[in-house]
């Protein structure tokens, strides 16, 4: 008994011996440890963002209360390098940026309790160069527009002194909002009719049901001087559009869902639709293309606008996106280019600059395609950097 003793012992020690020799052996392969990296550094980035940047709402369409923003630097090749920050927008809201002013505007809405709990609705006044929240302005409860993402659920009047955030509870307004002074001064109601577009020196126009303008000027206090509403210039039953103009100066093209461009002058008091025109080449309407998707259309510094585009089009396709982007002379009222896309495409933008670049969101795995917005070739696809569903995409200012 004694020897069995002795020997388990010797056994157990010399195996304790080797792990020993061992892990000093594994010690002596692993590399130095890192250094320690320090905490608590706030970068900051450049007070006009370079033409190369967008801004990508992601909506988080499965948990909405979580919506961010990206701000991409598309000109970079790796993850770590294009991805220059982010910011919160709580459940589906939707954003404006202001150059002028360094500021990017969201409106958010919140509950105390997560999913419970007395609403609140505000517009949160971000600062560009850190992605800080400045302040913010409560909104009146329940009034906001809430739904996919807009770009003209947000507008910007008068150099940039005001905010127009669009209502619709299912009642429509609009709330006016003092940025300097971050407080409303007026709710003008809009009845019937949505959204928010530029009109003349201080206005804005909001688009009807019933194929109309209502267009509203505004009095140096915000004031209603007066509201005026167009002639009907589409049938919303027959050729309904699409709320989602490209506005290159003084003219504002509305597209629709069956493949018409609605061209509005609106450098006046007053919105003044034209006379519409064919997007599609009478050679090619027996393929049915027409536009489709959610963020379909975007426009470039030199007076071109795009357009997300499908073919064999029929009730319903309207917000499926498409295949290929088409690119338009608005003055000449033609086709100019045609780009393929690599993959289907949901939402689309348009970078500034002389060298535009169009950026589109892939619906199948939510990554971002990246072409040359003049010869149309593919540069890159962006995936990775924590998107889920970038639903809406912004041309950085």
């Amino acid at each position: 008994m004694r020897q069995h003793t002795s020997i388990h012992t010797m056994m157990a020690a010399l195996c304790g011996l080797g792990l020993g020799f061992a892990a000093v052996a594994a010690a002596g392969d692993q590399p130095p440890p890192l250094p320690v990296e320090p905490i608590g550094v706030v970068e900051t980035l450049p007070a006009e963002y370079p033409k190369s940047w967008f801004l990508v709402h992601d909506a988080a369409f499965f948990h909405m209360s979580d919506g961010k923003v990206y701000v991409l630097d598309t000109a970079r090749e790796s993850v770590a390098e294009q991805v220059k920050g982010t910011f919160n927008v709580s459940l589906m809201g939707n954003i404006r940026q202001s150059a002028s002013r360094g500021e990017i505007y969201a409106t958010e809405t919140f509950h105390p309790r997560g999913t419970r709990g007395q609403r609140l609705d505000v517009l949160t006044i971000w600062d560009q160069e850190n992605l800080a929240p400045l302040g913010e302005v409560i909104l009146p409860v329940g009034k906001r527009f809430m739904g996919m993402p807009e770009r003209y659920a947000l507008l910007l009047i008068d150099n940039d002194r005001w905010l127009a955030v669009a209502n619709f509870s299912p009642a429509a307004s609009v709330t006016l909002i003092d940025l300097e002074r971050r407080e409303i001064v007026n709710e003008i109601a809009t009845p019937g009719c949505s959204l928010a577009y530029p009109t003349g020196e201080r206005g804005f126009s909001s688009l009807c049901a019933d194929g109309r303008f209502l267009s509203t000027e505004l009095a140096e206090d915000g004031s209603v001087v007066a509201q005026l509403r167009t002639d009907a210039f589409f049938d919303s039953d027959d050729s309904p559009i699409f709320e989602r103009p490209a506005v290159i100066g003084n003219t504002a093209y509305f597209p629709s869902f069956d493949g018409l461009v609605y061209p509005v002058d609106i450098g006046a008091k007053v919105a003044s639709p034209g006379e519409p025109w064919h997007m599609v080449p009478e050679a090619e309407r027996g393929e049915k293309w027409a536009p489709g998707g959610i963020g379909i259309i975007d426009w470039d510094r030199q007076g071109r606008f795009y357009v997300l585009m499908h073919a064999d089009a029929k009730d319903g396709s309207h917000n499926g996106g498409g295949s290929e982007v088409w690119v338009y002379d608005g003055r000449k009222q033609e086709r100019v280019q045609r780009i393929a896309l690599r993959e289907w495409g949901i939402s689309l933008a348009v970078s500034r600059g002389s060298e535009p670049r169009l950026l589109v969101t892939n619906p199948m795995d939510m990554s971002l395609e990246l072409y040359d917005g003049r010869s149309g070739e593919f540069i890159r696809t962006i995936t990775g950097f924590g998107q889920e569903t970038p639903l809406m995409l912004h041309g950085a200012r």
